[in-house]
């Protein structure tokens, strides 16, 4: 700490002495007035975290990319443009060629980018991305840790491979990002226990904890949340309902999510919101982009550095034919989701109002 000098200045009075006589200085008293000024009190704000919030993002599947995936992704930026920007990676960041489908080519679908991809994504204001999905080990571990090293060369934190949790920050404030998926080679949501044992261990590492949920089933008959065990394809796929509750229970923050391929509703819970799927986000030519699987958006949330909700904003998109999303101001998307919820979720569903803004209910 810089020291500050205080320079005290004293002058001495200096006494004259008269060559006469002189008569006595008449002497005048001059009262005034005194205001009494109270003193000011300053209110420092307590510290928040904004987090923008995006579901599933590929770009493309090689070889089949976008020539230059820096300038697809660049209409989105002053869309991400919040301290913290969370996506789910769904595929890997690789040159290696052997797939998991080399063994079982029939309905087997295999995803990577070149790593080069991820300082595009770190460009267009991404921090966080998640790795706790079906196509993380897409061609096996040596894909696995060329994503991770990919993604740590761009200066982006990975979060949800087995025990890892995602740690960054908003000014002072710490936020982890704990991430699953029903799978036993990512944080595994269907062992309750374990998620309870990482939710506890991320609030020792930051203030605000974040769940992300990779789950339930797919396609545009997937948007409602049934508060069972969903399966696709023969694979169980969690209780999305459940666990996001569980996980709040445990301490959790926020709850967001994404996996069905399709946007879902949104539920208060103990005064916590619960996102159960932002859908797709940016879909080169890898999913269908017809009906409501053509529904995005970008999930703002401030919190306060003690976890509680101070505001949220959903803001609509929709995907055009080569998958990205564009902006849309009849806010089709915002409608499509509070149906879903009212539906799903009746009082404690967590409405979006027509500028966007979510607002608890009381």
């Amino acid at each position: 700490m810089a020291l500050v000098g205080v320079t005290v200045v004293a002058v001495a009075g200096v006494a004259l002495v008269a060559t006469r006589s002189l008569p006595p200085p008449t002497t005048t008293t001059t009262t005034t007035p005194t205001t009494t000024v109270p003193p000011t009190t300053t209110t420092t704000a307590p510290p928040t975290v904004t987090i923008d919030a995006v579901g599933d993002t590929e770009l493309g599947n090689t070889p089949t990319l976008p020539p230059d995936p820096l300038g697809y992704l660049a209409p989105l930026r002053p869309y991400l443009e919040a301290p913290i920007v969370f996506g789910n990676l769904e595929g890997t960041m690789t040159s290696t060629k052997r797939s998991k489908c080399l063994a079982t080519p029939k309905f087997c679908y295999a995803f990577k980018v070149p790593p080069s991809f991820a300082r595009d994504y770190r460009a267009v204001g991404f921090t966080v991305l998640n790795s706790a999905n079906n196509h993380a080990y897409d061609y096996g571990a040596a894909g696995v840790a060329a994503t991770s090293r990919a993604l740590a060369g761009a200066g982006i934190v990975q979060a949800g491979l087995p025990g890892q949790i995602g740690v960054v920050r908003d000014g002072a404030v710490r936020v982890a990002f704990v991430d699953f998926a029903p799978y036993y080679n990512t944080n595994n949501m269907l062992d309750f226990a374990q998620a309870a044992t990482l939710i506890a261990a991320a609030h020792r590492e930051a203030q605000v904890v974040v769940v992300y949920m990779h789950a339930g089933a797919e396609g545009p008959g997937a948007a409602h949340v049934t508060r069972r065990t969903e399966t696709f394809v023969g694979e169980n796929r969690g209780n999305p309902y459940a666990f996001a509750h569980a996980a709040i229970d445990d301490g959790a923050d926020l709850v967001i999510a994404s996996g069905p391929h399709v946007l879902r509703g949104l539920q208060w819970y103990r005064g916590h919101l619960i996102d159960y799927s932002l859908g797709d986000f940016v879909n080169y030519y890898d999913f269908a982009t017809v009906g409501p699987l053509k529904y995005s958006a970008v999930l703002r949330v401030t919190l306060r550095a003690n976890g509680s909700f101070v505001a949220g904003r959903f803001t609509s998109f929709v995907l055009s034919a080569a998958g990205l999303p564009q902006f849309d101001p009849s806010g089709a998307a915002a409608t499509f989701v509070n149906q879903l919820s009212a539906s799903d979720f009746g009082a404690s569903a967590a409405l979006i109002g027509p500028t966007g803004a979510i607002t608890p209910v009381g």
